[in-house]
């Protein structure tokens, strides 16, 4: 199969929290995405978007959008070819932030992967990543297997704030990425018609 073009990959933060320390997560996986020359990144932090609760009117299915802010999110999340989103985990759940974000919006997320990079206490974010799964699905996204799980992540943050992982989070890293590459230019070819 021939390569296409430069895939757009959106990073998405799950938390709007001020204070949250899952944004260094996020900047340090959107460095090691940019270390692919295949991919176009941008980083999305919820908290900078500031979506309110969904409050459109009429069906996401309709794009038939009234406000601005969903306009531009419509056109952010139109334009990506896949996504990894950087998932907390809130009471065994998916943070309300994220599920918000993706609710507004219904057939621009449509056949495009999606990789889970999940953080928390003991378990990793994995109960939030098992719970995003079947959100993304019911989309006809497709959350690829390979992912990023960190387990105390906080012992990781430095005093300056940075993420430092450590080998085995960095390999896992490279991994999702490298089968994130192969699904996203799948799923173009999908969303194209081909």
């Amino acid at each position: 199969m021939q390569k296409n073009s430069m895939q757009k990959i959106k990073i998405i933060t799950s938390t709007v929290r001020e204070g949250s320390k899952g944004i260094s997560l996020a900047r340090w996986i959107t460095d090691k995405t940019k270390e692919k020359e295949c991919f176009e990144v941008e980083l999305l932090d919820l908290a900078a978007i500031n979506l309110p609760m969904m409050n459109e009117p009429y069906h996401p299915k309709l794009k038939n959008y009234q406000f601005n802010y969903t306009k531009k999110w419509s056109k952010t999340i139109d334009e990506a070819d896949a996504f990894i989103i950087v998932l907390a985990e809130y009471n065994y759940g998916m943070p309300a932030a994220i599920k918000n974000a993706i609710d507004y919006l219904h057939q621009e997320w449509q056949y495009k992967p999606v990789a889970i990079m999940s953080y928390g206490g003991v378990s990793g974010g994995l109960r939030s990543s098992q719970m995003m799964k079947q959100v993304v699905t019911t989309l006809n996204m497709m959350p690829i297997a390979q992912q990023v799980n960190i387990p105390f992540f906080d012992k990781k943050i430095d005093e300056k704030g940075v993420f430092q992982p450590d080998e085995i989070i960095v390999k896992s890293a490279e991994v999702m990425l490298a089968e994130l590459e192969k699904w996203s230019e799948m799923m173009q070819c999908m969303r194209e018609g081909r």
